[in-house]
């Protein structure tokens, strides 16, 4: 079965203009997200992940940031050609956003039921008792018991998890057609972190919404995307399916980040291994690769010209100079 593209990023650049220089913060990103597919976004803090998908939903505040390039269509329309009206009509509608923390994600002073409610009545002509009642089923869908008691109640009220499953009611609540979750599972514990994404795994499919799970863990979507993109200074270094990233990764910055994971098959055997060093200044770029100074298999090349993203199999895309002798290197 062959999926239609639903959002396409092409060459996408966003930069912030500060007093120290110009922060490059997406430059040249690309990646496509088909009808009911999840595809995550992983690197460290600071390489751009979320700013890419602030850009997707024109978010980014001006001064200082600034989408400068690129094209974003979704669902046939370029997104950066939309007026403001028409942009505030897209978000929460076609597309959900799920943010980092439950917690500033919702207002404190403003009840469950009416934050739900909110959108609903932004997007749509409901009448407040059916928006109630789309409340109710949403909490319901989402696994939060007793769903008509918590419409009166404030997120103080309920606990971390809690408060992150009305933040997905809300994304789900106007049927979008794509959901951005920024690093949702960030603030929980380890125990509700799985309860989540089996969660929103399981929405995702049931209701053919598709996804972009933005997040620092690799561990974290090895059971739950179909694709992934690894992100590193602004760019995407590698992408490719789960299965290519997590068993044949051909970045050396893959690498390291899947070694720096811990492995309950290996915990007795294998000690943790850090990625060295820090993210570079995105403001201070040079022509070669920006992942150079702290990669362990860099060659004179790679301070030159910076390596362009190819394809090292039909569904694998590569950025790297040594790619083809990675594995050789690092055994």
């Amino acid at each position: 079965m062959i999926l239609a593209t639903l959002l396409e990023i092409d060459d996408l650049q966003t930069h912030f203009f500060t007093s120290a220089g110009t922060v490059k913060a997406v430059d040249g990103v690309s990646y496509t997200v088909d009808e009911g597919e999840t595809v995550a976004v992983v690197g460290e803090s600071g390489c751009g992940k979320s700013v890419t998908a602030m850009s997707i939903l024109r978010l980014i505040p001006w001064p200082p940031g600034k989408i400068v390039g690129g094209s974003i269509r979704f669902d046939g329309k370029d997104l950066l050609d939309l007026d403001e009206e028409g942009i505030r009509n897209l978000r929460g509608k076609d597309i959900g956003m799920i943010f980092q923390e439950p917690m500033t994600s919702l207002n404190p002073v403003l009840t469950i039921g009416l934050q739900l409610t909110e959108t609903l009545k932004a997007h749509t002509d409901i009448s407040d008792a059916d928006a109630n009642a789309r409340a109710v089923e949403l909490l319901g869908l989402v696994g939060i018991s007793e769903p008509e008691r918590r419409l009166d109640q404030y997120p103080h009220h309920l606990s971390g998890g809690m408060r992150q499953r009305v933040v997905i009611a809300m994304a789900l609540s106007c049927e979008p057609k794509l959901i951005i979750a920024d690093e949702p599972t960030t603030a929980l514990d380890v125990t509700i972190q799985a309860q989540i994404l089996e969660l929103m795994k399981d929405l995702t499919k049931r209701l053919n919404v598709a996804m972009i799970v933005i997040t620092h863990n690799l561990g974290v979507v090895a059971r739950y995307a179909d694709r992934v993109n690894v992100m590193y200074a602004g760019r995407i270094i590698e992408s490719g399916t789960a299965r290519d990233v997590y068993y044949n990764p051909k970045h050396p910055y893959t690498l390291a980040l899947l070694k720096s994971v811990p492995r309950m098959d290996q915990a007795r055997q294998a000690k943790l291994d850090p990625v060295d060093g820090q993210p570079p200044d995105l403001s201070m770029l040079d022509g070669g690769c920006a992942f150079r100074p702290r990669c362990r298999f860099a060659t004179e090349k790679c301070a030159q010209d910076y390596p362009p993203l190819e394809a090292v199999s039909d569904s694998q895309f590569v950025s790297c100079w040594e790619k083809d002798n990675l594995e050789e290197k690092a055994s």
